[in-house]
């Protein structure tokens, strides 16, 4: 199968910029590599909706990170925005951001950034896709998000996002099993939080987790007036990951890997796509703008 203008964009521009990166900042080398299989992971997450759009299409990523989709994108001839509330720092992350900014830059694919919080998104009709890899979980207000994204977008246009599903007793940043709820979780579990050695800043990552989920989606797009389609295959798409991701296995601890490569040997993990949404540890939610107004 041929592969879309977007990933045949992508693929080079994600190893330019890791020699590009390694060459200047090598101490910095490893912890893109991680950026970089997230990004490579959005990017086929993303390509089915993305393959539907003529070039010059306006794409709004919410919560850009690292911006390396963004700048993809706008490789691959889209026109981006992309949401990131990014301030003045000199942690690891924000030299990266720099690099990769620097990077597109020279080549002419920079994004339009916007440095606010997805709260703060004020648009009308405007972007013909939206999407978010692993930010709705982070944000203050979930419906706030979907109602400001959803009208940013044109009638007709989706909003696809990816994020874990807290029914799913699993937190997946710190690599953990969870409690019922975060305020027990928290506290049975405050020194494997805090102690975390793969988070950056776990106090302030743990404060920022909302705990959504497929259910508490649902409700809020009821009162939106919305039907949300949820992608069963998302989670056996991480399980490949586990198996399959140098990256993402050194994120994640060794038993979830030999677990996941074990299950699948003999054909188990594949039953994960039977599972209803709600009982998934991901979910990766499609909302489309209806033609007429939000509720």
């Amino acid at each position: 199968m041929l592969e879309s203008r977007f990933l045949q964009a992508t693929e080079p521009w994600l190893e330019g910029i890791e020699r590009h990166a390694r060459a200047i900042a090598p101490d910095l080398g490893d912890v893109l590599t991680d950026y970089i299989g997230e990004a490579r992971f959005g990017a086929v997450m993303i390509d089915a909706e993305i393959g539907h759009l003529p070039r010059g299409s306006r794409v709004l990523e919410v919560g850009a990170g690292m911006l390396l989709l963004s700048c993809a994108l706008q490789s691959a001839g889209y026109q981006v925005s992309a949401v990131e509330p990014v301030g003045i720092g000199f942690s690891h992350i924000d030299r990266l951001r720099e690099i990769v900014w620097d990077y597109a830059t020279d080549r002419g694919c920079r994004p339009e950034l916007l440095s606010i919080k997805a709260e703060q998104i004020v648009a009308d009709a405007e972007f013909d896709f939206a999407f978010s890899m692993n930010v709705m979980e982070h944000v203050d207000d979930v419906p706030l998000v979907l109602r400001r994204v959803l009208s940013a977008l044109r009638p007709g246009a989706t909003y696809r996002f990816v994020c874990p599903n807290y029914r799913f007793p699993y937190e997946p940043h710190f690599d953990m099993p969870t409690l019922f709820s975060k305020s027990l979780t928290g506290r049975v579990l405050r020194s494997r939080i805090l102690g975390s050695r793969t988070v950056i800043d776990p106090a302030g990552a743990w404060q920022s987790l909302n705990w959504i989920s497929v259910a508490s989606v649902r409700r809020t797009c009821r009162h939106l007036g919305l039907e949300p389609e949820f992608d069963r295959t998302v989670s056996y798409r991480y399980v490949c990951r586990a198996i399959g991701d140098p990256s993402f296995q050194r994120r994640h601890s060794r038993l979830l890997s030999v677990l996941c490569a074990s299950l699948d040997a003999i054909g188990v993990t594949r039953l994960v796509t039977l599972l209803p949404p709600g009982a998934q540890p991901a979910m990766s939610c499609r909302l489309t703008r209806p033609r007429l107004s939000l509720t």
